[in-house]
Parts: C-alpha cells; structure tokens; sequence
C-alpha cells in the first residue's frame, strides 16, 4: 500500500520540524534526568546510610537523596534540552534552512553558553 497513513493539510510537511521536535526532546530529556538522577539518588543514599539499620530514619534519608538528585538532574538535562531547542529553532527561522549546520551550530552554542557558566 501507497497510501498515506494520516490526511495532512493541503501544504503541509509529512516530517516535524525543529519546533514541533523540541517538546519531545524537552521532556524526554526532563524523564531521562529524572530516572538517571533517581538511580544515582538510590546508590548515593545507600552508600551514605550503610553503616544504619534499616529504619524510618535510613528509608527517609534514602527517599530524600533519590528525591533531591533526580530533580536536579532533571533540571539539569531539562535546561540544556531547552536551550539546544531554542538555539536550533532561532537558528532555523533565521537560515531559513533545515539542514545538519543547524544541529551543529545549536549544539556549540549550548555547550558554550552551559560551559560559560563556571561549570565543570
């Protein structure tokens, strides 16, 4: 079958563009964060209360590491997915091109900018 899968409107692109594409990559990376940052939470919080029997007071701290660190990663990964997307899109609007060059000049200016900070 040749057919089209969904009725588009008449001149309408059959692929997203950068736009459409950027709350994908937004929360996708916030979920990403969030998971990585809860596993690294767990594995922090169990290396810091090892020397604790297990009790409310151990449970507690394990919750509140997982907690702490998965939203900070999610922050993290969700800030950087955010300005990758806006650089992308303005980059986009004022080529006026959608093409690999924009990922690249998108990425760079995201590492500089993130990099400009202090971060290490």
């Amino acid at each position: 079958q040749d057919t089209d899968e969904f009725i588009l409107p008449t001149g309408a692109n059959k692929t997203r563009g950068r736009f459409e594409l950027a709350f994908f990559t937004i929360g996708g990376c916030c979920m990403t964060g969030a998971a990585f940052g809860a596993l690294n939470g767990l594995r922090l919080g169990l290396k810091e209360t090892q020397n604790m029997p297990w009790s409310k007071p151990r449970n507690v701290q394990i919750l509140n590491m997982v907690t702490r660190q998965g939203a900070l990663w999610a922050n993290t990964l969700g800030s950087l997915a955010l300005l990758y997307s806006a650089f992308g899109v303005i980059i986009e609007k004022t080529r006026g091109a959608e093409d690999d060059l924009n990922t690249v000049a998108a990425g760079t200016l995201t590492g500089m900018l993130y990099k400009s900070t202090g971060r290490v």
